[in-house]
């Protein structure tokens, strides 16, 4: 029963966060990209730091190493990351954001290898991050004489969403400062939106006279903060909890396969074979990156 459980959970997972690129894509009609981060986020934060205070041991960080936790979160899990994800999307397809960002755990194995002395890469992990970083090359599809057109643009700001939040996610790990982690995204959350809102407004001039409050609008801006977020990481949590952190990872393998389904009935959006191409290829490179853990928990699941 617990198996199905767990299935279950992680197919809702991955719908939620593979439409999310969709529902991104759909309200960036009616938002300024980066405000349109910082409401969800204000939403978002609100939610998990209520959950933060109800459900967890520790409701708020302690001392300077766990708020420079929740500093990192703030900065590059949450600000960084969604302020080159909403502004990139405007110029690629949903699939293809699900695509790039599912390079993030590839990423993060790159740069755990610089600040986590027991995260070293085999010569596999080292093929794997080259397959990664192709895969990304064959999405942007860069014309040497073209280089600044608005595909490749797009591609590259997702791309450096991606660095982002693999950046962010190593130092937290590497910051270890015993701080519950649905309190580290409450307050990551809430801090990333504030940090959202300054960019908005003080270096973009996004302002929310320059909102179109249509009911499409509300239901893009309310799936992104209710569904994605709030029960997304809900269930991450969960999941995180009970099959760790190999498995958990596949959900941004599935999310892609998500997104291009959800783009294509809703917003007519076609993944072309360079779209599949690229993401086969990411995963590619996960699976050489991930070989041991992989085969470790096929072992596990058989036994």
């Amino acid at each position: 029963m617990t198996r199905y459980r767990n299935l279950l959970a992680f197919l809702a997972l991955s719908v939620l966060w593979g439409s999310a690129f969709v529902a991104i894509k759909a309200g960036l009609d009616f938002f300024p990209p980066v405000l349109f981060a910082a409401l969800r986020y204000d939403v978002a934060g609100g939610l998990m730091l209520a959950y933060a205070v109800l459900g967890s041991a520790q409701a708020r960080p302690r001392g300077s190493r766990q708020w420079a936790t929740v500093g990192v979160g703030a900065l590059l899990l949450i600000g960084s990351y969604h302020a080159f994800l909403f502004v990139g999307e405007q110029h690629t397809t949903s699939a293809a954001a699900a695509v790039v960002v599912s390079l993030s755990p590839v990423l993060t194995s790159g740069f755990a290898r610089g600040f986590l002395p027991d995260s070293r890469l085999s010569a596999l992990g080292v093929l794997g991050m080259v397959l990664g970083l192709a895969g990304v090359v064959i999405l942007a599809r860069p014309d040497p004489a073209n280089l600044l057109q608005p595909s490749v643009v797009g591609t590259g700001l997702v791309f450096a969403a991606a660095l982002s939040f693999a950046l962010g996610s190593v130092l937290t790990r590497w910051l270890d400062a015993g701080l519950p982690i649905e309190t580290m995204e409450a307050w990551s959350m809430v801090g990333g939106a504030a940090l959202l809102h300054v960019v908005a407004w003080g270096l973009l001039g996004e302002s929310i006279a320059d909102v179109a409050w249509t009911a499409d609008a509300i239901l893009a801006l309310g799936y992104l903060a209710l569904g994605a977020s709030a029960v997304g990481f809900l269930l991450y949590f969960d999941l995180l909890d009970r099959l760790g952190p190999v498995e958990i990872n596949l959900v941004s393998y599935v999310a892609p396969v998500v997104a291009a389904v959800v783009g294509a009935a809703l917003l007519g959006e076609r993944a072309d074979l360079t779209t599949a191409l690229g993401f086969l290829v990411i995963l590619t490179g996960f699976v050489l990156l991930k070989y041991e853990a992989l085969r470790a928990e096929f072992r596990r699941l058989r036994a």
